[in-house]
């Protein structure tokens, strides 16, 4: 495999600072996004000395606030020549209903708009570096949801944690195959994925912990980002590798195209 350039977000832990080890140990450049500076520096120090690799770089930016997802998409254009991959890993869980800057619920916010708005942004630099590929962490917990109500897509009406994450990660299967069919004949390809449950700080938050180490959570990611496999699949789900059908809901054609309808309005002037 030629050397890449891969973004992966939310990687200064669990799936995605594995991720970003993985990747930087198969010789690829890694662009490590983060909030925190000092735990972003550490972590590129760490994956230099583990990895041997030091041809990385950090960028930084709060993704419940989508003017800044939108700035580092410019400095990511500005300073990079090319960027092959993009590893959408970064989410949170909030069992609380809070609302972001733009009075958005911020779980559908930090899971779904803010990489549907980073991905809008940086397609330019995908396409100019085709082939490249768009890599989206979903969840199996997006088969909890079997409707969508538009009227409660912020919890307007009602929230509870799991279901607000829940809705989020069907927004990522959702958003994956309505890009893969808008991306067709471009060179870049669009998958999700269901890294299992794994132990990280975001279950730890939400369920207390338990699940897989982060090396297995990290496998699917690293297998849709190098290898050679699935260089023209797009549109698909995967699971420990191995391409698994969404839930019915996700399949829904009609479905995709509103709830991309409706990120546009939500995400507003943060698009390109």
């Amino acid at each position: 495999m030629k050397k890449k350039t891969v973004l992966i977000t939310g990687a200064t832990d669990g799936i995605g600072e594995q991720t970003a080890l993985e990747l930087a140990r198969r010789g690829h450049r890694i662009l490590l996004h983060g909030r925190n500076e000092e735990k972003g520096k550490n972590v590129l120090e760490a994956i230099k000395k583990e990895s041997g690799n030091g041809d990385n770089d950090l960028y930084l930016s709060d993704f419940a606030d989508l003017a800044a997802v939108q700035e580092m998409a410019g400095q990511i254009k500005e300073n990079e020549s090319s960027l092959d991959v993009l590893v959408n890993n970064a989410a949170n869980y909030y069992k609380e209903r809070r609302l972001t800057t733009d009075g958005l619920e911020m779980t559908f916010t930090v899971n779904h708009l803010a990489p549907f708005v980073l991905s809008l942004n940086l397609l330019p630099l995908l396409k100019a570096s085709a082939p490249a590929r768009i890599i989206n962490v979903a969840s199996g917990a997006h088969k909890n949801i079997h409707e969508v109500d538009f009227d409660n897509l912020q919890g307007e009406k009602t929230y509870e944690g799991y279901h607000a994450y829940s809705l989020s990660k069907l927004g990522n299967v959702l958003f994956t195959r309505e890009l893969a069919r808008r991306l067709e004949g471009s060179g870049v390809t669009v998958n999700s994925l269901n890294p299992g449950v794994v132990d990280t700080k975001l279950l730890h938050k939400s369920f207390g912990g338990g699940g897989k180490s982060v090396e297995e959570g990290a496998q699917t990611p690293v297998y849709l980002a190098n290898s050679p496999d699935v260089s023209d699949v797009t549109g698909k789900n995967f699971k420990y590798k191995q391409e698994r059908p969404p839930s019915d809901l996700a399949m829904d054609a009609d479905l995709q195209k509103k709830f991309w309808e409706v990120s546009e309005e939500l995400a507003g002037d943060y698009l390109p």
